[in-house]
């Protein structure tokens, strides 16, 4: 009896000893020396978990070290407190209200991404029947869905692109969601055979799909339904890189750490005339469609209150002097977390309240949302005025002072600009390559 006691103790700590073992290695892999800089850094500044950068959480877990983060480590003197750096006007300026994660690891990687990041697009002709969907639009892209047009018309002439698969670090697959569902021959019902086939084909011509199962290669959608466009291709779905509107990490077609968000931006030309000298009087702001569930519920609280005008249908007075003259405007998840409205709202200078669950927001890599937004959890839309009132108006001025400073970040320019959306989705990119090129003849 003593002995069958004993082999059940020593049963117990074997099992015992097992999961601290394999805790110890979850640890490890898990929080990098990077991360440790990260919460050490936490631990004098006060911050919270979600405020550190997914990416620098990321970098060595995934061996995607950025030459920003390689010079910080290096450096004899490496601050372990956050520095405080901002864009202003293109250039990086000292200011304590830092918009960036880590200003000084974005502005090393930025600048090494402009010097070496090399694209590959798959050659399509004018007289490819499909050439519609394949090539760049001929017209300057507008509409909700113009992220996605924008982004592929500025790839094609930029400085990324390379004519050597062998010396790139993505390959694009070139096909347009927007402009496949519009196609009657494709449709809707047709993106997903459209896209297996068109796979099927860049496999077996090219050699450089087969290397990785799509894992170097990625495409891009800002309707809800690119997302879904790799449901017929097999493992493909799970390796190539996603960039699209419709982030939702609640989804299981969307993985954060491999796929990325598109900013959903409607196309807007120079500033608001009266952006700064507008009087915001009005406590918060939505317009829109009664899609989902949040809005329903965002109707029935606010409708008929005298400081949130939250209104479905069509507006009586223009949708540009609501956003002016609102503190705050309400992104409300829809059919799908993402709207234009944020882009909507920092354009007209109007601080966001993102109420949208998992929502993946764009470029959350490289902005500290916390510093220009506020974020309600859907099941708080009732205390949704408390809120916003307990921001002080030194607060508030503070998060619409770095609204101005992260405009430029959610605009698109026929001539890309430093520092704009079509730069900083290039980032996203360029932080998801991999420093290992496969040989083509692999």
């Amino acid at each position: 009896m003593v002995v069958k006691s004993n082999a059940k103790w020593i049963a117990f700590f074997v099992i015992i000893l097992s999961f601290v073992s394999l805790f110890q290695h979850l640890f490890l892999a898990r929080f990098s020396a990077l991360s440790l800089l990260d919460y050490a850094s936490l631990s004098k500044s006060g911050d919270d978990f979600h405020s550190i950068s997914r990416k620098k959480k990321r970098k060595i877990h995934n061996g995607k070290w950025g030459e920003g983060v390689i010079k910080h480590l290096q450096s004899s003197h490496t601050n372990l407190q956050p520095q405080s750096l901002n864009i202003d006007h293109g250039d990086y300026v000292n200011n304590t209200n830092n918009v960036f994660h880590d200003g000084n690891i974005f502005q090393e990687d930025y600048k090494e991404m402009k010097k070496s990041f090399k694209i590959y697009i798959y050659p399509h002709k004018q007289n490819d029947p499909y050439a519609n969907a394949l090539l760049p639009v001929d017209f300057e892209p507008g509409g909700n869905y113009a992220s996605e047009s924008y982004f592929k018309k500025l790839l094609f002439n930029s400085q990324f692109i390379t004519k050597n698969p062998n010396e790139a670090d993505l390959f694009f697959l070139p096909f347009s969601i927007a402009r496949l569902r519009h196609d009657t021959r494709v449709g809707v019902g047709g993106i997903q055979n459209f896209i297996r086939d068109y796979i099927t084909n860049v496999s077996q011509k090219y050699s450089y799909w087969n290397r990785t199962d799509g894992g170097d290669h990625f495409y891009v959608a800002c309707h809800s339904i690119g997302r879904s466009a790799m449901e017929k291709t097999g493992e493909a779905k799970f390796n190539v890189i996603q960039v699209v509107c419709s982030s939702s990490y609640f989804l299981a077609g969307y993985i954060s750490h491999k796929d990325a968000c598109l900013p959903q931006i409607w196309p807007r030309k120079g500033d608001p005339p009266n952006l700064l000298s507008s009087n915001r009087k009005r406590l918060a702001f939505f317009a829109g469609g009664i899609n989902s569930p949040v809005r329903v519920k965002l109707l029935q609280v606010w409708r008929n209150d005298s400081e949130i005008f939250a209104h479905y249908g069509r507006l009586k007075t223009p949708y540009a002097d609501e956003l002016l003259g609102s503190k705050f405007c309400l992104h409300v998840k829809g059919f799908e977390v993402n709207t234009a409205r944020i882009a909507d709202s920092l354009y007209y200078g109007c601080v966001p309240v993102i109420i949208a669950n998992h929502y993946d927001l764009p470029f959350t890599d490289i902005l500290n949302w916390k510093t220009f937004s506020v974020i309600v959890p859907t099941l708080d839309i009732p205390l949704l005025k408390e809120v916003l009132k307990k921001i002080s108006s030194d607060e508030y001025l503070r998060l619409q002072s770095n609204v101005l400073k992260v405009r430029k970040h959610f605009q698109w320019h026929l001539k890309p600009i430093d520092y704009d959306a079509f730069h900083m989705v290039m980032y996203e990119l360029w932080l998801r390559r991999s420093f290992l090129r496969v040989p083509s003849n692999y």
